[in-house]
């Protein structure tokens, strides 16, 4: 049975002093039993964040990892220093990361592999530009992502798989994709899951939508059949905010 998630992404923001404010924030809410709540603080702040609410029910997560064990990757981080400090999820292709960082289907589907080697579990994002929207070719890039990045995985890995749909024309924009449009694509997605693996692996994958999800729109946003939950950016950088969004299934 798949769960409903709401994961908040807090990108390059927040230093110490801030990530621990906004946890001890977040401790004041309850989680309901319901949702399964994650945070993916900056790196730097990760080994305390997790100290921070090892108590509490919200999962600290990775923004990114990299896909080799070790080696000369100035600036990077394997998956075992990951869960050195206790995370065992990560986030991989978030849409900065393929646009700012050009990061390839080819390498995200190394980055999932090195998750699935570790025991971790993978958010994998994907998602169309505002051209292929307007173009009508949204489903086909949409497809490509995860053909590419993520359908070489074994049937039995895809428990260690959450999805993320990322319209990019919808993040930091303001603009956000209408609960059809959101519900159309993730439809579409469990059918290219049921297509390549099975129905039950597709009936149980969380599938996200990560475009500009608000306290406002939540409530309508994750009343579709096959919307899970959210990713989170900037609303998740509120407690306030974002516990409004966990308590909106």
């Amino acid at each position: 049975m798949r769960r409903n998630i709401v994961a908040g992404n807090w990108k390059m923001n927040n230093d110490l002093p801030q990530t621990e404010a906004l946890l001890q924030d977040l401790k004041k809410h309850v989680v309901p039993d319901n949702v399964s709540v994650m945070v993916a603080p900056t790196f730097v702040n990760l080994y305390h964040a997790f100290e921070s609410v090892r108590e509490y029910s919200v999962e600290v997560i990775a923004q990114d990892m990299h896909q080799a064990k070790s080696g000369a990757f100035t600036g990077e981080v394997s998956a075992a220093m990951l869960k050195s400090v206790g995370v065992k999820t990560t986030i991989i292709g978030h849409s900065e990361r393929r646009a700012m960082f050009w990061e390839t289907n080819e390498i995200l589907a190394l980055k999932v592999n090195a998750a699935l080697e570790n025991d971790m579990t993978s958010v994998f994002c994907f998602g169309e530009e505002l051209e292929d929207r307007k173009s009508g070719n949204h489903f086909n890039i949409v497809k490509e992502q995860l053909e590419e990045g993520l359908f070489h995985v074994k049937n039995d890995d895809f428990k260690n798989i959450i999805l993320a749909y990322e319209p990019v024309w919808a993040i930091g924009t303001g603009e956000t994709a209408s609960p059809e449009q959101a519900q159309e694509m993730h439809k579409y997605v469990r059918g290219l899951v049921t297509d390549a693996y099975t129905n039950e692996i597709a009936e149980n994958v969380s599938i996200l939508y990560g475009g500009s999800v608000k306290p406002a729109n939540a409530k309508e946003i994750f009343a579709n059949p096959d919307v899970d939950g959210g990713l989170i950016g900037g609303a998740a950088l509120k407690a306030e905010d974002f516990m409004a969004i966990v308590n909106s299934f």
